[in-house]
């Protein structure tokens, strides 16, 4: 008896083969902690000129993500509330609806999945939900560029 196991299918000529996102993002992600205080993560905004960035536990597993638009409406709460932001963690700001992409997607599919968000970046995580890098809609812009000057 001779197994062979089963045969990958062949990709029909003419069907265009996309590069995966991780050889576009970025590799080195700036992150916070849960119970990092929420003025430290606003300086880091501030100094690294960011507007966002994904929120991971003690694995590295993506728990959240924290934005301008969460940091600002401390200034509201302060306001209202007569909170002190320097008290105050990430966990308690930070948006626990984190839209991801794996490390598997290709530049197409995550083209599509902008187009299909008001999103400007994707944290890209492995299949254990593990922080691997981010993917921007600049970095897709660039491979889109790329693709033009190999393709079109």
């Amino acid at each position: 008896m001779n197994f062979q196991g089963v045969k990958a299918p062949e990709v029909p000529k003419g069907v265009q083969q996309y590069r995966p996102v991780t050889d576009y993002m970025t590799h080195e992600v700036i992150s916070f902690t849960p119970d990092q205080s929420i003025a430290d993560a606003m300086d880091v905004f501030l100094e690294k000129h960011i507007s966002g960035a994904p929120v991971i536990d003690e694995k590295g597993k993506i728990i959240g993500i924290l934005s301008e638009i969460d940091c600002m409406r401390i200034m509201v709460d302060e306001a209202y509330h007569n909170l002190h932001h320097g008290k105050i963690t990430v966990a308690e700001y930070m948006s626990n609806n984190v839209a991801t992409i794996s490390v598997d997607m290709d530049v197409l599919d995550c083209a599509q999945k902008f187009l299909r968000t008001h999103y400007r970046r994707f944290p890209v995580v492995d299949v254990n939900g593990r922080l691997k890098g981010q993917v921007s809609r600049r970095d897709i812009l660039q491979a889109t560029r790329d693709l033009k000057t190999s393709s079109w």
